[in-house]
């Protein structure tokens, strides 16, 4: 899938984030402060988090003193981010009808999800909600495959994968920069989880194309998971593995 697909596509994505949003809130990792700095500077800003999910974003947005309104296409993903800042606005919605008013941010940021976006409509949509000399921002974590049991676990997941977030992260990155006339900066960090392999495996199935999965088949998937954490030289034992990842930041300057 890529920012070529349509709305609907998003939103049936949407409702399988839906069905593992407990799991994807404590599983999946978080983005540094310095990719936060790099968007959005050190001032605080009104800020909407597009596509927020359970608000990993929006968690280093608000630490950063950022005013923060979330929007994402599953009300349960939602719910995650409610639970845990009950102070910040959530709306249900779409980056192609985002449910806020004309010029009402100062940014548009995007993490892990700009890839879902239909470029055209949603730049129309960001440029309708930021006020003038506004910004914009997208980040992605992707899993630091030079690490060597990370890229092992990087190529049994490619072949059930139909989509890679850091090549995607790319492509809709100077898709969107290119409807909105946008001059696009780059950033790299990283960040690190330290996971139990049962955890390892846990994260993995809130990824959208396992959640969709019928449940032989998903079992079936994420046993060959365990076996390879169980039996790979640099995991096989360890009570506890880090596991690294490449934080990648594009921050759009309008013309």
């Amino acid at each position: 899938m890529g920012p070529h697909q349509d709305r609907q596509t998003w939103q049936e994505h949407g409702r399988s984030f839906g069905a593992v949003a407990a799991g994807y809130a404590q599983l999946r990792p978080g983005y540094p402060a310095d990719a936060v700095t790099f968007l959005l500077g050190e001032h605080p800003l009104d800020v909407l988090d597009l596509g927020a999910g359970t608000g990993l974003l929006t968690d280093a947005l608000l630490a950063a003193g950022h005013r923060v309104v979330a929007v994402d296409p599953s009300a349960p993903m939602l719910d995650e981010l409610r639970a845990r800042h009950p102070e910040v606005r959530v709306a249900v919605g779409g980056a192609e009808d985002v449910p806020v008013d004309d010029a009402s941010v100062d940014a548009v940021v995007a993490g892990q999800a700009a890839h879902w976006f239909d470029p055209a409509p949603a730049a129309a949509e960001i440029a309708r909600v930021l006020r003038p000399g506004g910004r914009v921002g997208f980040v992605w974590n992707s899993r630091d495959e030079r690490v060597p049991w990370v890229a092992d676990l990087g190529r049994l997941l490619a072949a059930e994968a139909r989509d890679h977030e850091a090549d995607e992260g790319v492509v809709a990155s100077f898709a969107l920069s290119r409807e909105l006339a946008a001059r696009v900066e780059t950033h790299e960090s990283s960040v690190v989880q330290h996971l139990t392999s049962e955890q390892v495996v846990g994260g993995i199935g809130t990824r959208s194309y396992v959640a969709t999965m019928d449940e032989p088949t998903r079992a079936d998937f994420l046993g060959r998971v365990r076996t390879l954490l169980a039996e790979h030289p640099d995991t096989r034992g360890a009570t506890t593995l880090d596991l690294p990842y490449v934080t990648r930041s594009y921050r759009l300057t309008p013309r």
